[in-house]
């Protein structure tokens, strides 16, 4: 759906369990209609589309993709962004570090979101100013051990990001679509945090790549660097950032000095809590984490010290075995909850940060795309759980009436 200032609003479909082409299709039929009717009744819906690697091969066959375009505009449905991280089983299964593979340094990799360009060519509306495929931050860190390791797989990544600014530009210029590819920096990615983000453009993406377009397909220098920042771009996730204690206009602002452009904003929440040094106190909040803690994804804890400094555990079980430490003063941890809770007991959520990004954005065109992410309901406490379609909705709606108090 469209709003004020000309920013388009959709919710990512990977909430939605299903692998097959066919199941994804059959979960659209059955949840567009009733969260239409509930968040965009007089307007249409847009559809962040989620496509599995099975899923991306198979609506390229037996006519799927035609007959999906012709379903969406008779239901008054429309495509400008994909989710492209998740590649294999997302849902009723153990992702945790699996979210990541086949990482960049794999063709696996680079041919599914290939696909996926094939597909968003497709479906998207002859008025979108542009659309986006989010996409892994390259790989996990924990997978590397040694620096060479680790440089090795940047370098292999970059190629692979080069060529994917290679195949759109030339959808640019056969088919006059601006389609970028949004790298998500996240806990744990070889790309987690704006300096990080800000380094690998300077000293991987842009020389590394920049040569890797001069030499294979023969354009200069500056031209092969003005390829890669207009098709290679940021999606910023609202929970990363936060769960990384950034604060989004410096964020923003150091993107744009640098020249680094948002292709989209994933509106999500993460959890955080104070940690109080009365004893009893800090139990109580132990306690309320506990129901968060489950099998299927990471969800990484910054924990923050008194002195300000930062120390990062990889999931929430290694996290809670150093609960007392002393000198901890609060905790954010990477689980998606619902964006229109504030407080969950003694947790609370970095809904917050939220509405920095929807005031900011009022008057700072940093992207056209906002798309609500959370992907957590099934794995979410019993409490906590509602109808699904309602809970999308809502999280719709609030952002909505979110955005449309920050306007006053």
């Amino acid at each position: 759906m469209k709003l004020t200032n000309n920013y388009y609003l959709t919710y990512c479909t990977n909430i939605h369990a299903g692998e097959s082409w066919k199941e994804v299709k059959e979960s659209l039929e059955n949840f567009l209609p009733k969260i239409k009717e509930k968040s965009s009744p007089n307007q249409p819906l847009g559809v962040g589309l989620r496509l599995s690697g099975k899923a991306s091969e198979e609506i390229l066959t037996d006519n799927h993709l035609a007959e999906f375009k012709a379903w969406l505009s008779a239901n008054d449905y429309y495509v400008f962004t994909l989710n492209g991280f998740p590649y294999g089983g997302f849902h009723n299964t153990r992702v945790k570090d699996d979210v990541h593979k086949p990482d960049w340094t794999t063709t696996d990799r680079l041919d599914y979101t290939k696909r996926l360009f094939d597909v968003l060519s497709v479906l998207l509306p002859e008025n979108q100013p542009d659309g986006g495929i989010s996409t892994s931050p390259a790989s996990y860190k924990y997978w590397y051990k040694t620096e060479e390791e680790l440089n090795e797989a940047f370098k292999q990544s970059v190629i692979q990001y080069a060529e994917v600014a290679i195949y759109l530009a030339e959808i640019k210029a056969l088919k006059n679509q601006n389609l970028h590819l949004d790298i998500e920096p996240e806990p744990d990615g070889l790309i987690e945090n704006t300096q990080e983000t800000i380094d690998f453009y300077k000293n991987w993406l842009i020389p590394v790549g920049s040569a890797h377009l001069v030499k294979t397909i023969g354009i200069s220098p500056e031209e092969a660097k003005r390829v890669i920042m207009e098709h290679i771009q940021i999606c910023y996730d609202v929970c990363h950032f936060a769960v990384e204690y950034e604060e989004p206009q410096s964020v923003f602002e150091a993107f744009e000095k640098e020249g680094i452009k948002i292709g989209k904003i994933q509106i999500s929440a993460a959890l955080k809590a104070h940690l109080p040094k009365d004893q009893p106190e800090r139990k109580l909040v132990e306690g309320a984490f506990l129901p968060f803690v489950e099998s299927t994804y990471l969800h990484q804890v910054i924990a923050k010290k008194e002195d300000g400094k930062l120390i990062n555990y990889n999931d929430l079980p290694a996290a809670l075995e150093n609960f007392y430490q002393p000198d901890i003063t609060e905790w954010r941890t990477h689980f998606h909850v619902p964006i229109f809770l504030k407080e969950y007991g003694k947790l609370y959520s970095t809904q917050d940060e939220i509405e920095k990004v929807l005031a900011y954005i009022q008057t700072n065109h940093i992207t056209n795309h906002l798309e609500v992410e959370t992907y957590t309901w099934e794995v979410l406490p019993k409490d906590i759980q509602i109808n699904l379609a309602d809970s999308i909705s809502r999280e719709l709606n609030w952002v909505k009436d979110t955005f449309n108090q920050k306007l006053k």
